[in-house]
């Protein structure tokens, strides 16, 4: 993939999650679609580190297991066919990174979208999960029925977060549209 430098959440995501993970780590993929974010993972975290790839629609994990196979990385990710709502019942070992790429999946039907009350389930677990100094990343997409409803619900939840425990950004891109997919970085305060 030719990078576009930071343009987009989704490069932003992972500039962030290139600083932070290291060989041995583990991290959870919340949603995996077609499996960038899952793979990236799975690169950083290396033969030492684990993945948790979570996705309710069957033709985004197999998306996701055909991309990790082709690059080598299948053995060090678990793929669950579950939505991560579930994700402290799936993961019980802390982890060091959380990726949510919200909305929906790219390629498919728009009637499988993320929903408010599960992200902010799946949020809450993620933050219990995360190890100090780990980072949990949103892109976050308003651009579809639904979406701009769960921005406010996921910016409520991270407003909310201790401030002396977590550090919060929201980030946007100065010259796009207001409805252009924005990050938001939640960082549990190394100890």
């Amino acid at each position: 993939m030719k990078s576009r430098g930071l343009s987009g959440a989704v490069p932003l995501s992972h500039f962030f999650l290139r600083e932070r993970l290291k060989t041995g780590d583990c991290a959870v993929d919340a949603t995996c679609g077609n499996g960038h974010d899952t793979l990236l993972l799975a690169q950083l975290v290396g033969q030492g580190g684990r993945v948790w790839a979570f996705d309710v629609q069957e033709n985004a994990l197999v998306a996701t297991e055909e991309r990790l196979a082709g690059a080598g990385c299948l053995d060090r990710v678990v793929l669950v066919h579950s939505g991560h709502e579930r994700l402290a019942e799936v993961v019980s070992e802390p982890v060091k990174a959380v990726v949510f790429n919200l909305g929906f999946l790219p390629g498919a039907p728009r009637e499988t979208v993320t929903s408010s009350e599960t992200t902010l389930a799946a949020l809450e677990q993620a933050a219990e999960l995360l190890l100090p100094g780990g980072i949990i990343t949103l892109a976050v997409y308003t651009g579809h029925p639904g979406g701009a409803v769960e921005g406010r619900a996921v910016e409520a939840w991270a407003a909310a977060l201790a401030p002396g425990r977590f550090n919060v950004w929201r980030c946007r891109q100065g010259n796009r549209s207001e409805v252009a997919p924005y990050l938001v970085v939640v960082e549990r305060i190394p100890s």
